[in-house]
């Protein structure tokens, strides 16, 4: 990102010639030299000189010049009322964008209307509803380094705040990869790989006053009380303080610093608060399961990683029934936090079964949530102030609603939902207050009347009343005038410049009267006014002028009240999704057979599990059942050919996992599950050329990520480990992968190769079993049957898979020659090859058993190649 965007030097020099705007517009680039400046000027925001070139460009907007006394200077300007699109382009770019409002009445100055930046647009402060994706949060992150780290995050447009400590660096990755910030701010002292942060995360380095521990302390008092009572150690409060001062300077507020240091204002101003600000959640990373980036990627939670046969679908869409932009946040917040409390995920299951039994009250609920506005956005608008009337009458219908919502749930008799109805708050007198007070269907503009309900307010009736009583006497003056001047294409008319008027026609001016006094003339008509005229008019102007400040100031005094209830409305929006995802929970299962989990077992045993997202695309998806640990044994190695389903059944039995500890019921007949701390998944990977290492590599990284982190009560997929490889080096990895998890971490494992070789560890460890997917022949093609099976699997298939992705004939009858040449192939592929219509087409002599026999190197061979040679043998023979 371009850091230093202020005035260029040339205009330094001219300093003391710059005109008052120009010198303004300057004087506020060198303040926010981090930032673009847009400054207004009328309806528009424009930009001077060098920025106005990159504006012009990255907008593809006209470029422009301006002329003054000083000389010539480059401008490009964007229109106010569609500004959000343009300053979209320019976050897209990597720019900040410091906008710089008039903070006075044009009519009332005489000279230069002041400007003041009033907002800082960044990507992880973005409050703009046009900006933002109602579905998900918009996270800003602050990290600060000590003998730990301490990590802050907030959601500048909901109020949500979050902290917390690590101990590690790869640590500090995984809790940011639970919330994807869009932007964060480090403390000096911070020395971390930038990849720690996720792709596209604007990482900037904060001023190190900012991340001071007095001035922290004093700040996070001013907005949530003794910080002793909230935080856990230093680095914590230091995060949580540099992170509320730069929400500060993102919102133009006193005592905020910015980027480079310089304080907005030295001095701590308690008017400079972000009152909706007001609550912080401190965690423990220990109280959830840990899904990392690796995890939350492989998983498919929510983004696509693949496209085959599952309609762009991801974990989350296949969940998200919700009626709200509420619901769906946190839905999104629950599947990336599953739960490690063995009784709160047995909470929010009895809520789900309830919901599920009643399909009546499920579908009412569902209706009344969909007319739940997104309020914790819209309060925290509210509380900045940036909320219109018809805000105000968004949140006054969502409050309606929710003693309709208690009602439904009068007769709950699961703990949870029994609870919410309890505590949904209908905050009563803040709704009364704005319906008597605002229109229902109020103007968007507040500041040029027609907001406030007539009976609201005794003066502004009478205002009102005199203004309307005005504009009738104007509507009866054009009868009144026809008949005392006899001229019957007389009119009267307004303009917004010349103000009212009588127009005649050029023919008729014979018979204007004495009293008439002209005001304008045009080609065929003159426009005069009366002194009564004159006079009715500037009594209806000065009674509408006032009627609309006074409007815009009870307006005001409605929407503070309101503000200052920000932490009740903020406690109701977190019940109302809570309540969301619970109905959505229950009508997944009810729709797609979801059964109820018993959480808290000794083992995974699961009956007819299915795969959340797969099962949604195939028109007949095959369940598979999973025994891991309990009395079994808790280490499989998945053998079978590529597209038999080893890797979506891995997943699957994640994935119902997640989903039991998130609260909902899963995808399976029954499933009896214990409580994980982690899922480790190692299923492919790419290449990192810019960081120079290669796939081998990223999958070493990950491999050591998870021997060294994983524990027993952990879940560990394994797919293909050692492949980037020598076959030699490969299998020696994958084996001492497989002893390893076994001897000394003892995590749940499921671990798919085509190392054949590895089976045999079934028959040398006792915790380690074999399973494989069944395949069958038909008219000589490989059919994949997608069912699990006891014991390894015959054969890997490669050259049939390469034979129905359509490699060319000569290419798969070759390496059938060559497989069938080779003293490591196994029965089953030369019984395929054999049974294949492209097969040689000749059997066996005993001088080729013989050959073969001669060739077997007894001394080299593992017991399971042995097993195999002699298989072979045997079947050739036959």
């Amino acid at each position: 990102m371009d850091a230093a965007l202020g005035p260029p030097a040339k205009m330094a020099e001219l300093d003391d010639e710059l005109t008052p705007m120009m010198a303004q517009y300057f004087e506020l680039c060198s303040q926010y030299d981090e930032a673009l400046v847009l400054f207004q000027v009328g309806d528009f925001y424009e930009a001077f000189c060098e920025a106005a070139e990159r504006v012009a460009r990255l907008c593809e907007i006209t470029l422009t010049q301006r002329s003054d006394s000083t000389g010539e200077y480059a401008m490009a300007g964007v229109p106010i009322d569609n500004a959000e699109s343009y300053i979209e382009t320019l976050l897209e770019a990597g720019y900040r964008v410091a906008i710089a409002d008039q903070v006075e009445d044009p009519d009332e100055v005489s000279g230069v209307v002041e400007r003041a930046v009033t907002r800082v647009v960044t990507p992880g402060t973005l409050t703009e509803a046009e900006l933002l994706d109602g579905a998900d949060s918009n996270y800003v992150a602050a990290l600060s380094a000590g003998e730990e780290y301490g990590l802050a995050l907030v959601d500048i447009s909901t109020g949500e705040c979050y902290a917390t400590s690590v101990g590690s660096e790869t640590a500090v990755a995984d809790e940011l990869s639970r919330f994807g910030p869009a932007e964060a701010i480090v403390g000096p002292e911070v020395d971390v790989d930038e990849g720690v942060f996720g792709g596209g995360c604007l990482v900037t380095e904060y001023d190190a006053d900012a991340f001071g521990r007095e001035r922290a302390e004093r700040r996070v008092e001013r907005y949530f009380g003794p910080p002793d009572r909230l935080l856990a150690g230093e680095t914590e409060l230091r995060a949580c303080g540099a992170l509320l001062a730069y929400a500060e300077y993102t919102r133009g507020k006193a005592g905020a610093v910015g980027p480079d240091g310089e304080p907005v204002d030295p001095d701590v101003d308690p008017e400079g608060t972000l009152d909706y600000l007001n609550h912080l959640t401190r965690y423990d990373p220990r109280e959830y399961m840990l899904l990392d980036a690796v995890a939350v990627e492989s998983l498919e939670l929510f983004d696509r990683r693949s496209v085959r046969g599952t309609a762009n679908l991801t974990v989350v869409d296949t969940l998200d029934e919700t009626a709200c932009a509420l619901g769906r946040r946190k839905l999104t917040d629950w599947l990336r936090r599953p739960l490690l409390d063995g009784d709160g995920i047995a909470a929010r299951h009895e809520a789900v079964g309830e919901l599920k039994r009643r399909p009546g009250t499920r579908e009412r609920l569902h209706d009344l949530l969909s007319q739940v506005y997104d309020i914790e956005r819209l309060i925290s608008r509210v509380s900045r102030g940036r909320a219109d009337a018809r805000d105000l009458r968004s949140l006054a219908a969502t409050l309606s609603v929710v003693p309709e919502i208690r009602a439904e749930l009068a007769d709950a008799e699961s703990r949870l939902l029994a609870d919410l109805e309890s505590t949904l708050d209908p905050l009563s007198e803040t709704r009364e207050e704005i319906e008597a007070a605002v229109r229902s269907d109020p103007p968007q503009q507040i500041t040029e009347g027609g907001v406030i309900r007539e009976g609201y307010d005794a003066e502004l009736d009478d205002l009102r009343s005199t203004e309307r009583s005005g504009k009738q006497w104007i509507d009866d003056l054009e009868a009144s005038e026809r008949e005392r001047t006899g001229i019957d294409s007389l009119k009267v008319g307004h303009t917004a410049v010349h103000g009212y008027y009588i127009e005649v026609t050029n023919a008729n001016l014979d018979s204007v009267p004495e009293d008439y006094q002209r005001r304008q003339t045009l080609k065929n008509s003159e426009r005069y006014y009366t002194p009564e005229l004159k006079e009715r008019e500037e009594r209806i102007l000065r009674a509408e002028a006032a009627a609309d400040e006074l409007e815009y100031d009870l307006f005001c005094g409605v929407r503070d009240a309101v503000a200052s209830e920000a932490e009740r409305v903020q406690a109701l929006a977190d019940r109302l999704a809570r309540l969301d995802v619970l109905v959505a929970f229950g009508e997944v299962a009810a729709t797609h057979g979801y059964c109820r989990p018993t959480v808290g077992a000794d083992g995974i045993d699961i009956e007819a599990g299915r795969h959340p997202v797969v099962e949604r695309a195939e028109e007949s998806f095959v369940p598979n059942d999973t025994r891991l640990g309990g009395d079994d044994h808790r280490f499989v190695v998945l053998t079978g050919p590529n597209m038999s389903g080893k890797s979506t059944y891995m997943r699957q039995v994640a994935l119902c996992c997640v989903l039991a500890q998130t609260g909902s019921f899963v995808p399976a007949a029954s499933a009896d599950l214990p409580i994980l701390d982690r899922v480790f998944t190692r299923v492919g990977a790419s290449d990192d050329i810019a960081g120079g290492r290669s796939t081998f590599m990223i999958e070493m990284t990950e491999l050591a990520t998870i021997l060294t982190a994983a524990t027993d009560e952990s879940l560990v997929l394994l797919d293909e480990v050692g492949r980037g490889t020598s076959t030699a080096d490969g299998l020696a990895i994958a084996r001492a992968v497989t002893e390893y998890l076994h001897d000394e971490v003892g995590a749940y494992t499921l671990f798919a190769t085509h190392h054949h070789d590895l089976t045999a560890a079934a028959d040398e460890l006792a915790g380690v079993a074999n399973r494989h997917f069944e395949t069958s022949r038909e008219d000589g093609a490989v059919v994949f049957d997608h069912e699990l099976a006891a014991g390894p699997a015959a054969a890997s298939y490669g050259v049939e898979v390469a034979a129905m992705a359509g490699v060319p004939d000569t290419v798969v009858d070759h390496a059938r020659e060559r497989l069938a040449d080779e003293p490591g192939g196994t029965p089953a592929s030369r019984r395929a090859d054999a049974d294949s219509p492209s097969a040689n087409g000749h059997a066996d002599t005993s001088d080729d058993i013989e050959t073969r026999l001669r060739n077997v190197d007894v001394a080299t061979m593992t017991p399971l190649e042995a097993l195999n040679a002699l298989a072979d043998l045997a079947d050739r023979v036959e």
